[in-house]
């Protein structure tokens, strides 16, 4: 049975979604909000008004964190939609999820002759923090793509990818 005729991975999958929508969002809105600043600063000033300190600094900062965070988004959404279409393909395998590291993950299970040595694809602390109290747990796992695994578990609320690990 594919991943995706799973309930609450349909749910996990939604909440990545919506993520990935707040930041494009936000991040649109903050370049809506940098060009009608700059563009008040401007009419500020022709009307034989003083520039306020900082406007141009803000205005600038507002489009490049604005855009940063749409393309964030919108890298998001494609991954949200290509996780989609690798766990309509494969099923959920179970394993216990190992820590080696930071950002190291070891998934021990039935399926596979040795642990899947991966790394987490998040760099967000927060994130990484969340993938490591699942430390000894049973989570599920499916290869969405070559070089591409997603993990989730009960409870997560969410899906997290991960990538091969270097070997040293």
């Amino acid at each position: 049975m594919p991943a995706l005729d799973d309930p609450q991975t349909r749910t996990d999958l939604a909440a990545l979604r919506a993520g990935a929508l707040r930041w494009l969002g936000g991040g649109l809105l903050a370049v809506v909000l940098g060009c009608v600043a700059g563009a008040a600063v401007v009419r500020v000033t022709e009307d034989g008004g003083a520039r306020p300190p900082g406007a141009g600094l803000l205005v600038v900062g507002l489009v490049l964190a604005g855009i940063a965070a749409a393309l964030a988004g919108l890298g998001s959404l494609l991954r949200a939609r290509r996780w989609t279409a690798g766990l309509a393909r494969e099923p959920w395998r179970s394993g216990i999820l190992r820590i080696a590291g930071p950002a190291m993950l070891h998934v021990e299970s039935d399926d596979v002759d040795e642990p899947l040595r991966l790394r987490l694809m998040s760099t967000a602390v927060w994130r990484t923090r969340e993938v490591q109290r699942l430390a000894g747990a049973e989570v599920r796992w499916a290869q969405v793509a070559p070089q591409e695994w997603v993990l989730s578990a009960d409870g997560a609320g969410t899906v997290y990818g991960a990538r091969p690990a270097r070997r040293r």
